[in-house]
């Protein structure tokens, strides 16, 4: 085949004699693989073109295709924020000495002992990681490095040339090789600080990093474990992928080890826990955040990005599949934590995505669970969503209440007929013949029955997976959960909530909306159980004590946000949320209701807009679970340009305002 152009710009192809050849399965993986190894600049493409291939041979190619596109389009969108982000938050010098000025007035500045195993990392890398703990802007630190030991010469030559030129670098040389747990603890013995600052062995701090720490231990001097946003850098020095991460959240540390890098501890809680344990190497990190989590409720998350995670070939940060003992120590570290805590449940790691876990708790099935249904017309949709709840369910032990709000076609009266013939001990209908309000409806069905556990269910969705109920029943009686959520997907197969994200001046709306369900979402959320400030009532599990303690649903609030009002008076009261990701439930979104365009129905949600403002505007100014430095409308997790700086050392404030949006109306339901 060539090609050939005249001066005009004209061109002609002639195609010589050619055969046709049908592309494999793995061809086609490779090929996927190929496009995000070169947009995303990932090292490792084996590890891709398996999970390629793992997707094509599950969900087949459309599926592939949704999600390399999903994965390019957000990582192009990303990166570019990125780059900018990184550009506006530019350490200069006028901003280290503005932090400088700023710690040198704290009264409280304890010495932090930088904990790093080291063994045989290339040596450039070891220089670059031991030089920016020099380059530490906060001076009262020590340098606890131990070398497994090493087998090149080079490495220990550069170890003792820095222990010879700084006395707060202190080094110990082990004798025989014991992996990463042990030579975290010959570095732990060397420590003398007060806190421990954990740094891998060809990764960078900021400039910032311990100085950061030290102004929040100085607002906070009970803490006892201090953690903060990380991104990665490769060989190069370019930067990527960042994790803004939430505040703290219990089940979103049972998903992965969101806590990561950097994670800063008081000293003597990590001796009291048993330091690192042998025997969960790649993952002992992950271990003793889950240990040292448990005895403490003084954690604290600083949202600035003060840990630059090496993507190098083999390693975690560059190679989905990198490690494969890393995981595996990471479920026995799970395992193990749910048994100190005397939890009945199981663990699921992924196999498309390895390092998430899904949790599941084994429900007491003895506590009934009450399904609350308001419904109005639209048999074709009732029926589907009842068909499959009754035939898929394998909860043994719940009811449904059906909330009639006026129906009125005779299609309607037969279906809800039929289904009191057919369940009459499990199934019934109340009527309230009023203008809508759902939480009338709501605290009315919730009213007539008696389950220990209230379930909130649209009548247009749609059961997928029969262990539903009993997953989501697990969650919910444990005593510090609030609302469990899940998430919910269009017919399409693409997201309408995977939990509910708080947004100044626009009140709330669903996460990772519009993403196909095939990807993992903002780092696994998707996949696993994470906390949120709220979830949707189109498929809400409370505690019936917890529902009836706060009042139930406000009637205020009559179309829109009254489950984000619930949810936020529960988590108000010290209870936390919950969506998992691991749960998925189909839902034609608002077919009965339709959209808020009407002038009477615009003015209703600007009320109710205003009232939520009123009574939760700090709140939604500052969503625990959603970091100030993501993009607030749309809440897509891509980096919001123009976040708060943290040249301020005070604690990041408001995100800020933004434009309400009439959408939003569609939020609940």
């Amino acid at each position: 085949m060539c090609l050939r152009r005249n001066p005009r710009g004209v061109g002609h192809v002639t195609i010589g004699d050619f055969s046709r050849r049908g592309i494999g399965l793995w061809r086609l993986a490779l090929g996927a693989a190929a496009i995000c190894v070169g947009r995303t600049r990932r090292p490792d493409a084996w590890s891709l073109v398996k999970h390629s291939a793992s997707i094509l041979r599950g969900s087949g190619f459309g599926a592939l295709k949704d999600a390399v596109m999903s994965q390019l389009q957000y990582h192009q969108r990303a990166t570019s924020q990125y780059d900018v982000w990184l550009a506006q938050h530019r350490l200069d010098d006028e901003a280290k000495r503005h932090l400088k000025t700023a710690v040198e007035t704290c009264a409280y500045q304890p010495t932090i002992s930088v904990i790093v195993p080291v063994y045989n990392p290339p040596a450039q890398m070891l220089r670059r990681c031991i030089e920016s703990v020099k380059s530490q802007l906060y001076a009262r630190w020590e340098l606890c490095i131990a070398d497994d030991p090493s087998t090149h010469p080079q490495l220990l030559q550069l170890l003792e040339q820095y222990a010879s030129e700084d006395p707060r670098i202190k080094m110990v040389f082990r004798e025989r090789n014991g992996h990463i747990a042990a030579t975290s603890n010959s570095a732990l013995g060397l420590a003398t600080g007060e806190f421990l600052a954990l740094l891998d062995h060809d990764d960078e701090l900021s400039a910032d990093a311990l100085l950061q720490n030290v102004l929040r231990l100085n607002e906070h001097r009970d803490a006892d474990v201090i953690y903060s946003d990380e991104d990665h850098i490769d060989e190069a020095g370019t930067r990527t992928d960042p994790y803004f991460k939430p505040d703290w959240s219990p089940e979103t540390l049972l998903g992965n080890m969101y806590i990561g890098r950097l994670c800063v501890y008081r000293r003597s809680m990590v001796e009291a826990v048993g330091g690192f344990r042998q025997g969960l190497e790649g993952s002992q990190d992950y271990d003793l955040a889950l240990r040292a989590t448990e005895k403490t409720s003084r954690i604290h998350h600083i949202p600035h990005v003060l840990y630059h995670w090496r993507i190098t070939r083999g390693s975690p940060a560059g190679a989905i599949g990198a490690k494969p003992y890393a995981y595996r120590s990471a479920l026995e570290a799970l395992q193990q934590a749910l048994a100190r805590r005397r939890m009945v449940g199981s663990i699921e790691m992924h196999q498309q995505r390895p390092g998430f876990y899904s949790v599941r708790f084994a429900p007491n099935c003895a506590q009934k669970v009450s399904i609350v249904i308001p419904t109005r017309d639209r048999a074709d949709l009732l029926e589907r969503c009842l068909e499959s709840l009754f035939a898929l369910t394998t909860h043994p032990n719940f009811d449904v209440c059906v909330v009639d709000n006026g129906s009125r076609t005779p299609a309607t009266f037969e279906l809800l007929e039929r289904f009191r013939r057919l369940r009459p001990k499990r199934f019934q209908v109340i009527r309230r013949d009023i203008p809508f309000n759902f939480p009338t409806l709501v605290n009315a069905g919730v009213a007539e029955t008696d389950g220990e556990l209230v379930l909130l269910l649209n009548n247009d969705t749609e059961i997928l997976d029969g262990s539903w109920l009993e997953q989501m029943a697990g969650y919910a009686q444990r005593p510090e959960i609030g609302v469990v959520g899940c998430v919910l997907l269009y017919p399409d197969r693409t997201v309408q909530h995977g939990g509910v994200i708080l947004m100044a001046g626009a009140v709330a709306r669903h996460s990772h909306a519009s993403q196909p369900s095939s990807v993992p979402g903002y780092f696994g959320r998707l996949l696993t159980q994470s906390n949120y400030a709220a979830v949707t009532a189109a498929c809400m599990m409370v505690r019936r004590e917890l529902f009836v303690a706060v009042g139930g649903f406000d009637d205020q609030l009559g179309v829109a946000f009254n489950d984000v009002d619930f949810c936020l008076r529960l988590l108000g009261q010290g209870y936390r949320n919950v969506c998992l990701g691991q749960v998925r439930l189909l839902h034609h979104e608002s077919k009965s209701r339709g959209w808020e365009d009407s002038a009477e129905k615009r003015a209703r949600f600007a009320g109710e807009s205003a009232l939520m403002q009123e009574r939760w505007g700090p709140t939604l100014d500052r969503d625990p679970y959603y970091n100030p430095n993501l993009r607030s409308i749309p809440p897509d997790f891509t980096p919001r340009i123009n976040a708060p700086n943290r040249q301020e050392p005070a604690t990041l404030g408001s995100p800020g305002s933004a434009r309400s949006d009439i959408a939003v109306a569609r939020l609940a339901r």
